[in-house]
């Protein structure tokens, strides 16, 4: 059985997909991009894009009833690889000591204008 998960602290879907879906013993969260579920802005800078976008996805899991260490896989899709660096700094704030897998890859664009969007997997 699948369960939506929703929360008013990251933004909503803009297309027909859900924030995230639990499902057996995990959960999946979206692509999130970096708008601020408040205003609904998305910030110009990369690094400020990827924390907004670890915090949207820290959101949903929270609401999902897990946290960031429950994660087992990311994706991290950018704009633009030279960022690679900067976004793993940032990164780093979120997930410490093991860490999940993870791929990033370059792509073309991405939704609204973004330079990043992060998804998330992770056990209940």
């Amino acid at each position: 059985m699948k369960t939506v998960v929703s929360t008013d602290k990251a933004p909503a879907a803009i297309g027909p997909y859900s924030q995230a879906i639990k499902t057996g013993s995990m959960v999946f969260v979206s692509g999130q991009l970096p708008l601020d579920p408040a205003t609904g802005k998305m910030p110009d800078d990369t690094v400020e894009q990827a924390r907004q976008s670890l915090t949207n996805v820290k959101s949903i899991l929270e609401a999902a009833g897990v946290g960031l260490d429950k994660v087992v896989r990311v994706g991290i899709f950018m704009t633009d690889l030279a960022d690679f660096k900067a976004v793993n700094e940032v990164y780093g704030t979120f997930f410490t000591g093991d860490c999940p897998a993870r791929a990033t890859v370059q792509v073309a664009a991405l939704p609204m204008g973004a330079k990043i969007e992060i998804e998330a997997t992770a056990e209940l």
